[in-house]
């Protein structure tokens, strides 16, 4: 099938990493791994950020523009005619001025992922958008939810049950998986490198430096560490952005025993996170948390805060330890039963990396998508 593929907030080849851009690049592979033929419809972007009533109807104006210019190309020998439309990620700030429209005038299906909803933004600054994408997500033959969070905000707009699908988060687990087979090497040139204790307990965050949740979640991990300054361990970071010093201060108070490493490609990313004992984010506001999923494909268990979509990719008691939203001290004792028993973390790790083979590999998502498009014939 020739699908269109849509990302009104950000294109999957835009030019800045983002967990956003990256899972339209795993779902670009996804279905092409089921065999469907995929192409990006338009780069255009409808994000507005700053809630700017006068901008998004300019944005709703290029928009329209946009897809009429779609629809007479598809409709000539300009570009290849689709037989279904895909848009990812449409909410209030970057609603889909493109594909309800281009679908219906072509007759095509129309699935939407990762869509979201939220009552609260009724009448602000972006109600424009959010009056729209609850038009488009009411539009949609298939609506993929990544989060049952979002399956909640959004099964009051889906004309009939059978439209609403849960797809959990997933990635290109034989990637990570390979990589994470020189976890033992990692770990010996880490320690050569950075003089660190190859015997004592090494934990691991992923997140990039930025203001706002990111660094909160840093801020927290440093309240929760300095709380157990008793026990053996070090904390490796992976990650860099215009925050940087702002992160290094939220962990100045465990500075002798954190190594920054930088932002990692990757296949270094994975070969590090096998390389550590024990994966540890707080999570503020974390839609769901990519890095979290990477780690417990390495065989990493995690510590995560419960927050949004996280417990869709950790499984409390079975692939780690979740703890209530901004509750340090519970962090923190979750970090200490870990570290405290080593038993439980390998037996956790395990079943973490098993949890990514069976249910969240590119191979099952490709067959989960396919199920649900093919269902639309």
């Amino acid at each position: 099938m020739q699908i269109a593929f849509y990302a009104p907030m950000k294109p999957p080849d835009h030019p800045v990493p983002s967990g956003d851009r990256r899972m339209a690049r795993l779902l670009m592979a996804a279905l092409r791994e089921a065999g469907h033929r995929v192409g990006l419809a338009s780069r255009f972007r409808s994000y507005d950020g700053t809630g700017d009533p006068r901008r998004q109807a300019a944005l709703r104006a290029a928009g329209g523009a946009a897809a009429a210019a779609l629809i007479e190309g598809y409709r000539g020998v300009a570009q290849p005619r689709p037989q279904l439309w895909f848009t990812y990620h449409l909410y209030h700030k970057a609603p889909d001025w493109l594909g309800a429209t281009v679908a219906a005038a072509l007759s095509i299906p129309y699935v939407v992922a990762e869509a979201s909803h939220a009552p609260k933004r009724a009448g602000g600054p972006w109600d424009l958008g959010h009056r729209a994408a609850a038009v488009q997500i009411a539009a949609a033959d298939a609506v993929l939810c990544l989060t049952r969070l979002d399956l909640d905000c959004v099964a009051p707009l889906v004309q009939a049950p059978s439209r609403l699908h849960h797809l959990p988060p997933f990635i290109d687990d034989a990637a990570v998986t390979g990589a994470a087979g020189c976890g033992a090497a990692r770990r010996r040139a880490l320690s050569e490198e950075h003089g660190l204790d190859v015997a004592s307990p090494w934990l691991i965050a992923v997140g990039m430096m930025r203001e706002g949740d990111k660094l909160e979640s840093y801020r927290r991990l440093g309240d929760a560490l300095e709380r157990l300054a008793g026990r053996g361990w070090h904390l490796l970071v992976v990650g860099d952005g215009p925050a940087r010093a702002a992160v290094e201060m939220a962990l100045s108070s465990v500075r002798g025993r954190t190594t920054f490493l930088g932002a990692l490609a990757p296949e270094r990313l994975s070969g590090t996170l096998a390389a550590a004992d024990l994966c540890v984010w707080p999570a503020a506001g974390e839609a769901y948390g990519m890095a979290l999923l990477e780690a417990q494909a390495a065989g990493l268990p995690v510590v995560a805060g419960a927050e949004r979509g996280v417990p869709d990719l950790v499984r409390d008691g079975e692939t780690g330890l979740l703890c209530p939203p901004a509750d340090v001290e519970a962090f923190a004792a979750a970090v200490a039963r870990l570290l405290d028993d080593s038993g439980l973390r390998q037996s956790l790790g395990r079943r973490a990396r098993e949890l990514v083979r069976s249910e969240r590999s590119l191979g099952a998502a490709a067959r989960r998508l396919d199920t649900i498009i093919r269902g639309l014939g």
